[in-house]
């Protein structure tokens, strides 16, 4: 089972993109790809896991939607004109070419992202048809029901359907206009992969097509400074605990830290610094270089940091930015200044368990542990992930009270 979900996860949103060029039907695509992950649960643990697992649910869904389309008098028109043409040229080499410009999945991400589509609808699209989430992940990912989800992705795929959207990378007039929602969605494409260790591959997706769309639009900075924010969270992973723990920032064992990717993400770096045209990305991409660079977290620079997230939060103005900020401030003029900044976003971060989390920290620090203690217990109740539940309730039992 654990090696079909395995082969199944990193095939997905391959699979679903290229069925999507060759028959130009979301639906089936999505059906015939989910019909394979079936077959392979069925034949797997009889037969035998295949030299090339991704390779067998791509050639499988693909087959299927054939024959699919063989079965209605529409499906063989298609099937005797284009798409026969098409998957004729089709060959397994071709589905794993990840340097093309014409990307299966990087079509497929601007088809998502098109403008006539809601911004909430492209963030859902994507993360269901490019990451793989299922309609449950995707839910939870927006803090609401399954079934109210499962409407809005019909929604959307009935958006592209009915204005004929078309399944193509925009030409260059096109492409600045279309380019924030593109990189929000690999953003979080890339973030869906980070909270959890079992969707590393969607880190390595969202890396592969933030490449990609550097290399499309190489006048664009945005791009430029969210494959650099990438690299430099991926090359912290190792020492946080790779998805079985956590592990702060300082005490993180900084040997650990991959130093051929904080070499290429501090390059980039310095180039959008010289080309001072700096976003929301360039901008996060500026601070964790600073992180980075530090060879101790002593001897980290928290007064850039916070200089960066000031103008950070001029440009983005969320009351997640100013968490953040609130964090390095406390860095620079004490944990004081800093929980009197989190108590200020307590409305509008109510139920985001890293504001109590951050408390919590401020709190111990002033020596007020019986309430630094509460702060915990209410983040680890407001957690999603189980490394964060375990950590918080953790901290929140080891804190020893004040007699």
């Amino acid at each position: 089972m654990d090696d079909v979900e395995r082969a199944f996860r990193e095939a997905h949103g391959r699979a679903v993109a290229t069925l999507i060029r060759l028959f130009g039907d979301i639906t089936l695509a999505e059906d015939a790809v989910q019909d394979a992950f079936v077959t392979a649960l069925d034949r797997w643990p009889r037969d035998g896991v295949p030299e090339n697992p991704a390779g067998w649910i791509v050639t499988t869904s693909r087959n299927r939607a054939v024959d699919v389309v063989r079965r209605t008098r529409r499906g063989r028109e298609l099937t005797e004109g284009i798409a026969s043409d098409r998957l004729r040229a089709e060959s397994g080499a071709e589905w794993e070419s990840s340097e093309m410009l014409g990307d299966d999945q990087l079509r497929l991400v601007f088809t998502c992202c098109h403008p006539a589509i809601r911004v909430e609808h492209q963030v859902a699209l994507t993360l269901r048809l490019i990451a793989g989430l299922t309609p449950s992940e995707v839910a939870s990912a927006f803090l609401m029901s399954e079934e109210a989800m499962a409407k809005r992705l019909v929604r959307a795929k009935y958006k592209i359907k009915a204005a004929r959207i078309p399944y193509r990378v925009p030409d260059d007039a096109e492409l600045p206009g279309r380019t924030r929602a593109v990189l929000s969605v690999l953003y979080l494409v890339y973030n869906a992969g980070a909270d959890d260790s079992r969707r590393s591959h969607l880190r390595a997706e969202a890396i592969r097509l933030t490449r990609l769309l550097s290399v499309l639009m190489p006048d664009e900075p945005e791009a430029v400074g969210l494959l650099a924010l990438m690299l430099l969270n991926d090359a912290r992973l190792p020492a946080r605990g790779g998805g079985t723990g956590v592990v702060l920032l300082k005490d993180q064992d900084r040997s650990l830290w991959d130093r051929s990717l904080i070499a290429e993400g501090q390059a980039l770096v310095l180039g959008c610094l010289r080309r001072r045209r700096l976003g929301p990305f360039q901008l996060q991409a500026a601070i964790q270089a600073l992180h980075c660079a530090a060879g101790s977290y002593e001897e980290t620079n928290w007064t850039s940091i916070v200089r960066f997230y000031d103008r950070l939060i001029a440009v983005t103005p969320t009351p997640v930015v100013a968490l953040n900020r609130a964090i390095a401030v406390a860095e620079t003029e004490g944990p004081s200044e800093g929980l009197h900044l989190l108590d200020g976003l307590a409305d509008a971060l109510a139920n985001y368990h890293l504001l109590h989390a951050a408390r919590g920290s401020m709190l111990h620090r002033l020596g007020r542990p019986t309430e630094a203690a509460s702060a915990y217990a209410r983040a680890a109740n407001l957690a999603r992930t189980e490394p964060a539940i375990q950590f918080l309730r953790n901290q929140s039992k080891t804190i020893k009270p004040t007699k």
